[in-house]
């Protein structure tokens, strides 16, 4: 809603700069501009106009690069604003609401923003040819549960998975009686070599958070920006580097089962509803036990690898991390859960700290274009 309000803002006030181009053209009778309007100005008016439209459209489709288009605006504005400062004065007030959004604008996506990061960083991973079909011989070595795990999602008779891009919604929390923060999130991983890039957009108290999580096997990095301007993480290290090698393979599991056969990954059966996984990446090797419902679902994902940050990303407590699915359906190109919730399990009591929906999956040539 707020977003909706600045842009009605911009769009009123860029309506309002065409009374000077009207007036200096004698297309309309405007008592309340009470300073007579040259041409040339009336042009600048119309310009100014046009500009805060156009400042308008990109908010909405090109939220990359519309705090440039605002700047101009605001520019053209206060300038024809000053040259009719009696009439016009108030104007100022708005512009200096607009520019306003146009600086967090520039924080959030201009060049140095996390969100200017997460797209250079996608833009550098690998791409690579749809690879072969994947086959019942390929399931061959995996445990059985694990083997009904690929074919439910519909794994088995297509190319196997080289890259997924992901869409989410859901909320977020920073512990068990912390409140909830709303988030949209968008990931893109890529399997050999392992690479993830998620970028997370969340409301504290209603204030935006940007968060970004860039991982290879050589080394992860957790920031975490108040108004996109205010560091209040910036977490490295080979314990965060560790967890993050969890969550880059919990991904696969629950993301793409077709690429659960990965050579990196050696599994260990324990029963029909329930397997073991040891996933190798560079210095790190990390461990889960996944768990199946009778119709070949993951329905549970289990480590004792991951560490649980502390507020200021500093340190981190390994303790047990799940994250239990349910709402199974077609998302784009697989049978997969569309649900589920990351959780941590401290010795005071296991708790939710994140809930996720899916809203978007993609394969290889998809996820890249």
């Amino acid at each position: 809603m707020l977003r909706l309000a600045f842009v009605a803002l911009i769009v009123v006030h860029g309506l309002i700069h065409l009374m000077g181009f009207a007036k200096s053209f004698g297309l309309a009778e405007l008592a309340q501009l009470t300073q007579p309007i040259a041409r040339p100005m009336g042009v600048l008016w119309l310009t100014a106009a046009l500009a805060m439209l156009a400042t308008a459209v990109a908010l909405l489709v090109a939220p990359r690069w519309w705090w440039a288009v605002g700047a101009v605006a605001i520019v053209l504005s206060q300038v024809a604003i000053a040259g009719s400062w009696r009439d016009a004065r108030f104007g100022t007030v708005a512009n200096a609401i607009i520019l306003a959004g146009v600086i967090y604008g520039g924080l959030d996506r201009g060049p140095r923003s996390l969100h200017a990061a997460y797209e250079r960083g996608v833009a550098r991973l690998p791409h690579a040819a749809p690879g072969p079909t994947l086959t019942e011989a390929d399931l061959a070595p995996l445990p059985p549960p694990v083997q009904r795990y690929a074919r439910q999602a519909g794994a088995v008779g297509r190319p196997r998975v080289h890259e997924f891009r992901v869409r989410w919604t859901g909320r977020i929390r920073a512990d068990a009686s912390s409140a909830w923060m709303p988030f949209v999130a968008e990931q893109h991983n890529t399997i050999e070599p392992a690479r993830r890039l998620f970028m997370m957009d969340a409301r504290m108290k209603g204030l935006p958070v940007a968060v970004l999580h860039a991982f290879a096997p050589e080394g992860a990095t957790m920031r975490v920006k108040l108004l996109s301007a205010v560091s209040m993480v910036d977490a490295a290290g080979p314990a965060l580097t560790r967890g993050e090698t969890v969550t880059w393979f919990n991904d696969l599991c629950v993301l793409a089962p077709g690429a659960l056969i990965a050579s990196c990954i050696t599994w260990t059966p324990i029963d029909d509803r329930a397997a073991r996984a040891q996933v190798t990446l560079g210095a790190n090797t990390v461990a889960a036990e996944l768990r199946f419902d009778g119709d070949g679902r993951l329905i549970d994902f289990v480590s004792d690898d991951r560490g649980a940050a502390s507020p200021d990303g500093k340190t981190f407590t390994v303790q047990r991390w799940s994250t239990p699915l349910t709402g199974y359906a077609r998302v784009g190109p697989a049978t997969v859960a569309t649900h589920g919730e990351a959780r941590w399990h401290p010795p005071t009591g296991a708790f939710a700290y994140g809930e996720f929906e899916l809203r978007g999956l993609a394969y290889d040539a998809a996820a890249a274009a």
